[in-house]
């Protein structure tokens, strides 16, 4: 079975725990987008009803509108029921690394207005500690590259985001730095350094949010609930 499949069956999982009436947070990613798409159908058949949608980026938002899902803003529904995201990096203790396709600040702003946080991935992405196969992204203000990158470069590479010869931009016209500093043994630690830093935006961590993660295997999807 191809990972594209894989990540369709983990995203169909996450979206059994949407009811009808709920607030829902639409992530971002190759693997969150089927969620979405799940919602878009089962509101076509009738099967879920009064759905607001709450979307993560404005790539999601095209997406989600073209399947005719209600959408608002976070200002209008500060409470959401259910966020259903993707993850770039998964550890143990279920804290993530998100942000590999530059929507982590709304991200973030979703999955803390959150009841509850689930995580959609495919198997590839556990790892024993994060930063073994993925990188921190660092979104940043573009007149304070420079500076930043200087205060990063402390803790690892930090390696300014481009596309093509073209500067990466968000949603939000700032920069992403990505900060490769290998196994990362205190991701709060880290993650409570990068925030401290005044001008960065936002980091890619998100530590202790996530209450469940879907993992696609070969086998079947793994549901893994957040220890006590």
């Amino acid at each position: 079975m191809d990972t594209t499949e894989l990540k369709k069956q983990a995203a169909y999982e996450a979206v059994k725990l949407v009811q009808s009436g709920m607030v829902v947070g639409l992530g971002t990613g190759s693997t969150a987008i089927w969620a979405t798409r799940r919602i878009g159908e089962l509101l076509a058949d009738g099967t879920l009803t009064d759905i607001i949608g709450i979307p993560s980026s404005d790539a999601t938002a095209r997406e989600a509108r073209s399947l005719s899902i209600p959408l608002s803003t976070l200002e209008a529904h500060p409470h959401i029921d259910i966020t259903i995201d993707g993850a770039d990096e998964i550890d143990p203790d279920l804290n993530v690394i998100k942000g590999g396709g530059g929507a982590l600040y709304m991200e973030r702003k979703v999955a803390v207005a959150s009841k509850l946080f689930v995580v959609v991935a495919d198997e590839s992405k556990l790892s024993p500690y994060l930063g073994t196969t993925f990188y921190v992204p660092v979104q940043v203000d573009i007149s304070q590259i420079d500076l930043v990158q200087k205060e990063l470069s402390k803790l690892g590479t930090a390696v300014v985001r481009k596309l093509g010869e073209e500067l990466f931009l968000t949603d939000q016209g700032d920069a992403i730095i990505d900060l490769h500093c290998g196994k990362i043994t205190d991701a709060t630690n880290l993650a409570q350094t990068l925030s401290q830093i005044p001008e960065v935006k936002d980091h890619g961590l998100f530590i202790q949010m996530a209450r469940f993660v879907f993992i696609a295997t070969s086998k079947g999807v793994k549901m893994i609930e957040k220890r006590a």
